[in-house]
């Protein structure tokens, strides 16, 4: 019988791992990233074993929204009970806001530009 893969975690490309680890942590209120030795790859746990992990890569080009000249790829949506309130703690933290037309989610990117979405649940 072949061995059943398990999820270990989301990994985004960026230009400083522990930077962006840092702004998810602060975003997401989850505990202290950690990063190996040399500090190209950060690992941020989350609750329930989930964790989203950092590298970095060279000449780094962040995802063009919504234009697909560079395609964003994946994107993480995140829950919120209030969309105003969740707005505020993105920016507060660094987020720019790219689109606040839809009434259930909002589009912003973290500080390298990745699209992530704050929905209403």
């Amino acid at each position: 019988m072949s061995e059943i893969p398990t999820f270990r975690c989301v990994v985004l490309d960026c230009p400083d791992p522990r930077a962006l680890a840092d702004f998810y942590a602060a975003l997401l209120d989850w505990g202290e990233p950690e990063a190996d030795p040399d500090g190209h790859w950060v690992d941020l746990p989350g609750p329930g074993g989930v964790k989203i992990s950092f590298q970095c890569v060279e000449n780094y080009r962040p995802p063009q929204w919504p234009g697909q000249d560079v395609p964003q790829q994946l994107h993480l949506d995140l829950g919120v009970t209030d969309l105003v309130a969740g707005r505020e703690r993105a920016l507060s933290v660094g987020a720019k806001l790219l689109d606040d037309r839809g009434t259930t989610f909002h589009v912003y990117a973290d500080p390298v530009g990745h699209p992530f979405c704050l929905c209403a649940c």
